[in-house]
């Protein structure tokens, strides 16, 4: 079940830069090491309700559910641009500054949560990785599901801690500049409203 395959396959998916990624990089370059591993914990703990779905069958409704996959969605494409105004404002929630501002661990971890949960994908993405790895004994699928799904956010969260131990070691040197700062500003701006582009044209 837990075998060298789904290792491979797991960290190269948690590898791959997505919302999640991007947004702890926008953390841990915008307010350091201990925002970031607040923003991974969130990113993180997003992934729950979309690997309960996939273990109850609720990724099928939804994927099956034009309405609702369309509802979920725009209010994540809606989601996705305010984030990407909220790192072009001078003092937004993601605003690359060289001073640090103090804001609760929790707010930080809520908004990485919101980014997960409203990404309707993620529901259909666990019921297709997640089954090719189970013993075939449906007695234990569920289980089995479970085990595989806590084993991929726990790697998920390691690879997040990595992503923004990064992006704070960066933060150093980008600070002595004005002109880099406003410019990774923008420029994570403009990756979050591309990925509001992307996930609007996803289909169920």
């Amino acid at each position: 079940m837990i075998s060298l395959q789904f290792f491979i396959t797991a960290f190269v998916v948690v590898l791959a830069p997505g919302t999640g990624v991007i947004y702890t990089l926008a953390i841990g370059l915008g307010r350091g090491r201990s925002a970031a591993a607040w923003a991974a914990l969130g990113c993180t703990l997003g992934i729950l309700p979309h690997l309960a779905a996939a273990i109850l069958g609720l990724a099928a409704i939804l994927h099956s559910s034009a309405l609702l996959f369309q509802l979920v969605k725009a209010a994540g494409v809606a989601y996705l641009l305010y984030l990407a105004w909220q790192a072009l404002r001078s003092d937004g929630a993601l605003a690359i500054r060289s001073e640090h501002s103090h804001q609760p661990g929790w707010r930080i971890a809520w908004r990485g949560a919101l980014i997960n949960i409203l990404n309707p994908k993620l529901s259909v993405f666990f019921l297709a990785l997640l089954p090719p790895f189970l013993s075939g004994n449906p007695a234990s699928a569920t289980a089995e599901m479970s085990l595989l799904g806590l084993v991929f956010m726990a790697m998920t969260f390691a690879v997040f801690l990595l992503y923004g131990a990064f992006a704070s070691a960066a933060r150093t040197y980008l600070m002595q500049s004005e002109r880099a700062l406003r410019w990774m500003g923008r420029g994570f701006a403009l990756v979050f409203a591309g990925l509001a582009a992307r996930l609007a044209m996803e289909r169920a």
